[in-house]
């Protein structure tokens, strides 16, 4: 017995020698790169970034394998192709790596911003949203209505006009008439005004979406792809009442569902992402503009 305890209490004497060596200093260096990769993971989840994320793990792979049997020739280039490689993905992947540190920023502050009352928080500013879009629906009126949260949307207001007035359910309903001047662009609500319409939202370049969306239903993902902001559509064909956040899109609201998406969503410290698109015989056809 003695002889077989002696390598498990060797083991356990190294282990707790290895413990005791530990210093506050070796804890934080720890902490830090947890809750870098926990930012990077769940920045690249849901995201084109992800299936980089694999190709970048297959070319490691590679070159581990070109290393460990000698390809001279095979390891060269893969040395070379991860040198340009690192200023190729800042470059291409410019909007979701701005994403990526604007969302570190803004969670940071998130639990401090949560001490005071938020005023999506306020349920008459949500009630008169889901009024404004529950009327636009009935009347299949199409509306396209852009919520800020900590991702500032400057350079999507100045694509259009600033009105900064009251969030009244008739103005907003309003804006959306066919006749009207700003209604085909996106109103963004900030800080629980009607800031901006008229506004243009870049569209999704995520080949992944099915193709009976609508332009709309495409700008709502795009706005929601680079940055935290929740998105309502309205298709002027059917009147559905549609939801984006996170680059997801979520169908088929009415007043009471959307009123309750919308608490859940905007007072709450976690954004709770809707369901990716799902393709169905009624979906919006690209006739929503």
């Amino acid at each position: 017995m003695d002889g077989l305890s002696a390598p498990f209490s060797s083991l356990w004497e190294t282990f707790l020698d290895a413990i005791s060596a530990i210093t506050i200093k070796d804890i934080i260096d720890i902490l830090i790169v947890a809750i870098l990769f926990y930012y990077i993971i769940r920045f690249m989840s849901d995201r084109r970034a992800g299936k980089l994320a694999v190709g970048v793990v297959f070319l490691l792979i590679v070159q581990g394998l070109a290393s460990l049997f000698g390809l001279v020739a095979l390891k060269f280039i893969m040395e070379r192709v991860f040198q340009m490689g690192v200023l190729a993905i800042i470059i291409l992947f410019q909007p979701e790596l701005r994403t990526m540190l604007e969302n570190m920023g803004g969670d940071s502050l998130r639990g401090l911003k949560n001490i005071r009352r938020d005023f999506m928080a306020d349920i008459k500013i949500i009630d008169s949203i889901c009024q404004a879009i529950s009327n636009l629906s009935l009347k299949k009126t199409g509306a396209l209505v852009v919520i800020e949260r900590s991702t500032k949307l400057g350079d999507v207001i100045r694509s259009g006009t600033v009105i900064n007035a009251d969030l009244e359910p008739y103005l907003l309903e309003n804006i959306f008439f066919n006749k009207a001047p700003l209604h085909d662009g996106a109103v963004i609500i900030r800080d629980g005004r009607i800031y901006a319409a008229g506004c243009l939202l870049p569209l999704s370049t995520n080949t992944d979406i099915i193709k009976d969306l609508g332009t709309r239903h495409r700008a709502a993902i795009g706005m929601t792809e680079n940055s935290d902001a929740v998105v309502l559509v309205v298709s002027e064909e059917t009147g559905n009442i549609s939801i984006a956040l996170g680059g997801r899109l979520k169908r088929n609201y009415d007043y009471a569902s959307l009123r309750t998406e919308l608490e859940a969503i905007l007072t709450e410290t976690g954004a709770k992402k809707p369901a990716p698109v799902k393709s169905n015989k009624k979906s919006e056809k690209s006739k929503d503009k």
